[in-house]
Parts: structure tokens; C-alpha cells; sequence
């Protein structure tokens, strides 16, 4: 206990995590706006009704795990969306004893009425079912913040966060129900957790089993997202972990594999331990790939990503041009970013392209903070600061209402 009141003690909350608490707050700010110019679509109907299947009662199809069949794209999503609804509607229970009898939502007869249908009653639904991915996508952020700041110092991680908490593509993803902002955390923590089971590898096995159990978990959201992103994430890991792990290379395959088999417990798990809908993700063309450079085309030639695509242009050029730039924890998020942007999916609905941006930023914050110790340091950093502005002034001007 005492150990846990030092851990504790030793935070800090100065002046780097003030400013990258800031940025976060802007991007949260940024969504909850786009939340208020949002009205509820077919899509949100299928993941409340769906997703409180899943946590309230089985699929009146016979057969079928809820009424939306048997997910194969990403069962986490529709998890998160309904877990605040019920969480809601029970809460709402409770409160039944105060209300009025034609109020109530449960009704004297004992018939239950759905979530869609008490949206006078039960305020701020699409606020509710947009929170989880909005949280996911501040995690990601908070993710990005401490690998940038830790490999690379301050600069490089205020570079990588202030262009992700401006990303236009990535706000979307979090005010709509969707896997893809909890597939990219689950491949980005995947592969970082991954380096860091490498290091810690090089100590005693007492030190590292715990960052392997986390691993475990990172691996399980990222297969519960979709299940693309587990193979995804395992195999860039164990690349990243035999760059690393020197002298331990024998035991990095079954870590992996421990990790992954642990994920698929947790996948097992998201779909209520039920064999034949867990194994129809199997059984489906989710896991379909093909690569092609159109989702690249697409991203970087969009104006509202121009600041994200000059600093990525920017940080390439540097990368290839000093030498200094070329190491391992600027290269292995290059080759990251360049692996997702140039997947797609053809057997289901998915955006590899979006699960490379955290890499794409955090390549750009650390060539940029080699930058920033170089002898044109100050022009260096006034250049990112413009593109960091340029691409904040874009994303505002994409904001629905604001202008």
C-alpha cells in the first residue's frame, strides 16, 4: 500500500500535461459540437437496439444473437453504444417510484418500452451512445501524448497531439457509432504495448508479465473492434518486439501468441461466451484484405487534412534527408502508418487509413523533434507550430454551424 502511495505521489500535473490536458479538452469540445448538429439516423437505431440486445436480452430471432444477426464487424462498438442506454433505462427504473403512472417506463401492465421510443423521457440519447467512442478517442490522444512525449520530449508530443486533436476524419469517427476509433487504439496500444514488453523483457520475467496481461487486453479491444485488427496489431508487434527485444528474441512468438489467444477470450467474452456467434466472425468475409493507394489519395489530397498532410511531407523529407532522423522510434511508426494506409477491407465495412493516423502523427512528432535540437531548431518549430495552426484553422472551418 505504502509502494501505491508513492506511485501516486510521483504524478505530476505541471505544465506539459496542463497543455496536453488543454489540447484534449479542445478535441473533446470540438465533438461535443458536432454532437449538437447531429440528429438521430438508421444507424444509430440498429446500435441502440442492437447493442441493449446484447446486455439485456437475447434476439427474438431464432438463431441469431441479437436482431441485427450475428455481428461480424466489430461486437465491441455495438456493446459501447448500448451500455450507456441501459445503463440509462435502469436508472430510469429506479426512478419510477417518483413518476407519475402514465410516466413511468415501465408500464403497469409490465411491457417494457424501448429505448427509441422514450426519447421524451430519456434526454440526451445521442449524446449517450456517442460518449464511449468520444472517451475512446480521448484515450487515443492521452496514448499518443505519452509515447510521443516519451520518446521524443515535450515539443514532439505537443506536435503529435495538437495535429490529432484537429483531425477532421478522426472527430467523425468518434461522434458516430463505428469500430474504427476503437480499432485504431486497440492496433496503436497494441503495437507500442508490444515495444514495451520487448524492453521489459530485458529484465527480470517478473517486471514484464504484467505489461504482457496488458497486452493481452489492448490485443482483445482491438479484435473486439474488429477482428482485422488483431492479426494487424500482433504481427506489426512482434515485428517491433524482434527489433527490440535483443537476446530474447526466442520468446517473443510466444508472448504473442499468448496474447492473442487471451484476446480471443475476450472475444469469446463480448459476445456472451456464445459459441456459434463468436465463430460466425470466423465464418464471415470480415477478415477479407486487399491494398491499394486510394484511401492514401483520398486522405491527403482533402483540404481539411492539408496541415496533417504538409507536416507529414514536411517530416518525410527530413527523415530521408538527415540521418539523425533514422531510428528505430522514428522508423517503426513510419512503416506502421505505411502498412494500414495501404489495406482495405473487402469483405466488410472498415477504414485501415484511419488506423494509421496515430502512427503518421506520431512519425511526425518525433522527426520534427530532431528537429527541433538541430542547429535551425527555431525555424523548425515555428514551421510545425504554422502547420499545427493551419490544420487547427481547417478542421474549425469544417465544423458544421461554427462559421
Amino acid at each position: 500500500m505504502t509502494h501505491r502511495f508513492q506511485a501516486l505521489r510521483r504524478f505530476r500535473f505541471n505544465l506539459p500535461q496542463r497543455i496536453a490536458a488543454g489540447l484534449l479538452a479542445l478535441f473533446l469540445l470540438q465533438g461535443f459540437w458536432l454532437v449538437t448538429r447531429q440528429t438521430l439516423t438508421d444507424l444509430d437505431y440498429q446500435y441502440a437496439r442492437c447493442g441493449r440486445e446484447t446486455w439485456e436480452k437475447p434476439s427474438p430471432l431464432a438463431g441469431y444473437y441479437t436482431s441485427c444477426g450475428n455481428i461480424h464487424d466489430g461486437i465491441l462498438a455495438y456493446r459501447l453504444a448500448g451500455l450507456p442506454l441501459t445503463l440509462n433505462l435502469l436508472a430510469e427504473r429506479g426512478l419510477d417510484l417518483e413518476r407519475k403512472p402514465e410516466n413511468r417506463v415501465v408500464q403497469s401492465s409490465g411491457s417494457e418500452l424501448s429505448t427509441w421510443e422514450l426519447r421524451h423521457q430519456m434526454t440526451h440519447i445521442l449524446l449517450l451512445m456517442r460518449l464511449p467512442f468520444l472517451f475512446a478517442g480521448f484515450l487515443l490522444g492521452g496514448c499518443i501524448w505519452w509515447v510521443t512525449r516519451r520518446l521524443y520530449g515535450n515539443l514532439g508530443g505537443y506536435t503529435a497531439l495538437g495535429l490529432y486533436c484537429f483531425s477532421p476524419a478522426v472527430l467523425r469517427a468518434c461522434v458516430t457509432p463505428n469500430p474504427e476509433v476503437l480499432a485504431a487504439l486497440g492496433v496503436f496500444g497494441g503495437v507500442y504495448t508490444s515495444i514495451g514488453v520487448a524492453h521489459a523483457m530485458q529484465g527480470p520475467v517478473a517486471k514484464w508479465r504484467p505489461r504482457v496481461v496488458l497486452l493481452t487486453a489492448i490485443l482483445g479491444v482491438a479484435a473486439a473492434a474488429h477482428i482485422v485488427a488483431l492479426p494487424l496489431a500482433a504481427l506489426l508487434g512482434l515485428a517491433a518486439m524482434l527489433w527490440v527485444a535483443e537476446g530474447r528474441r526466442s520468446q517473443t512468438l510466444p508472448v504473442v501468441l499468448a496474447a492473442g489467444a487471451g484476446a480471443l477470450v475476450l472475444v469469446f467474452a463480448c459476445y456472451g461466451f456464445s459459441p456459434d456467434a463468436s465463430s460466425y466472425v470466423f465464418r464471415s468475409a470480415a477478415g477479407f484484405l486487399w491494398f491499394s493507394l486510394d484511401p492514401a489519395r483520398r486522405f491527403f489530397g482533402a483540404l481539411p487534412n492539408a496541415g496533417i498532410a504538409v507536416a507529414a511531407f514536411a517530416a518525410l523529407v527530413l527523415y530521408l534527408g538527415a540521418r539523425r532522423s533514422r531510428y528505430f522510434g522514428n522508423t517503426a511508426p513510419l512503416l506502421c502508418a505505411l502498412v494500414c494506409f495501404v489495406l482495405v477491407m473487402t469483405g466488410s465495412a472498415g477504414s485501415p487509413w484511419l488506423w494509421a493516423q496515430p502512427f503518421l502523427l506520431t512519425f511526425v512528432g518525433g522527426v520534427f523533434a530532431d528537429a527541433y535540437d538541430g542547429p535551425r531548431g527555431r525555424w523548425a518549430l515555428g514551421a510545425a507550430a504554422a502547420m499545427v495552426a493551419l490544420q487547427a484553422v481547417l478542421c474549425m472551418l469544417s465544423l458544421p454551424g461554427l462559421v
